[in-house]
């Protein structure tokens, strides 16, 4: 079979290795896609601390082909959405039977059970309330979902900004209340207006950036909740804490590392999409074969025109 290799910078290598054989309580996935995950670009452009070579890919779909002794529940020919924990961006993929959620009646490429997963327990922990209003600073792809899974919690207004108009124009066509572009108009004055003068009651930043950061307490009520869903790493952030101390902010970190959550929230999302009351389409933006792999990173770090999310498929 066919695997992707991080072997240094902007380097990925296509080698051939045997199928993996699988444990009592594992199966054997076929895959369909293994999306791009912005958590990857940092280590792909060579900012990241671990040493190469490297085996990444983590949100896997695809056919099962092979079960273990153990597993209850899953057959041959089920369509699947998988957690895997690396070893990803290959063409079959060895996983634990408990990390696999049905996909049937999804398009593979859509089938993509860990981002789901981050938006779902994001979305629960931040407890969007009915009547609520909720600013989403972020249009990509992890800021889409969250506007789609916020917008299910039936909220009053849905604001969400950022610099791109297309990314705006999909918020909007994706149920937004309304859209600001940064760079043309002021999010804290939209917000005032919208709330008069209140502020919104959750703030979810969604970009991973630092820009947002300074303008979160500007846009959020006393008492009100700030959720960090994007993913920062790389420099050191700066936050008006003594602002964020006094307006008493319930500031709630987005990011899990408990398994137990993740599947969680693989369950919650999957169970939602598989039933129709919620859908990725459109969102899969970029297509790439594995041996486009390093264009298909490129593509995810510029960001072209209309871009969402860039997935390596398996035509099968």
């Amino acid at each position: 079979m066919k695997i992707a290799v991080l072997r240094g910078p902007r380097k990925f290598e296509v080698v051939d290795e045997a199928v993996p054989e699988i444990g009592p309580d594992e199966v054997l996935v076929r895959a369909g896609a293994c999306g791009v995950c912005a958590s990857e670009l940092d280590t792909w452009e060579g900012r990241g601390s671990t040493e190469f070579p490297l085996h990444p890919g983590h949100e896997v779909s695809g056919t099962v082909v092979g079960t273990g002794a153990e597993v209850r529940g899953i057959h041959e020919g089920d369509q699947v959405a998988v957690w895997a924990t690396g070893r990803g961006f290959a063409e079959y993929v060895a996983v634990k039977a408990d990390y696999c959620r049905p996909a049937g009646g999804v398009p593979l490429e859509e089938a993509l059970a860990e981002p789901l997963a981050c938006a779902a327990n994001a979305v629960e922990l931040a407890d969007v309330r009915l009547g609520d209003d909720v600013v989403v600073i972020g249009a990509g792809f992890m800021g889409n979902l969250v506007q789609l899974l916020v917008q299910l919690r039936g909220p009053r207004h849905v604001v969400v900004a950022d610099t791109r108009p297309d990314a705006l124009e999909r918020a909007r066509a994706l149920g937004a209340t309304r859209t600001v572009d940064v760079t043309r108009e002021s999010l804290v004055d939209v917000v005032a207006e919208l709330t008069d003068g209140v502020g919104m009651d959750l703030t979810f930043e969604v970009t991973g950036t630092q820009a947002p950061l300074g303008v979160v307490g500007d846009v959020t009520r006393m008492s009100g909740k700030v959720a960090i869903v994007g993913y920062h790493q790389g420099a050191p952030r700066t936050i008006p804490l003594a602002q964020w101390n006094w307006m008493a902010f319930q500031i709630l970190n987005a990011h899990f590392r408990d398994v137990n959550t993740i599947l969680r929230g693989m369950t919650v999302g999957m169970r939602l999409l598989t039933a129709g009351k919620l859908s990725l389409s459109g969102l899969i933006t970029h297509r790439f074969g594995i041996d486009g792999i390093n264009e298909a990173f490129a593509t995810a770090v510029e960001k072209p025109e209309g871009f969402v999310k860039a997935v390596v498929t398996f035509p099968g």
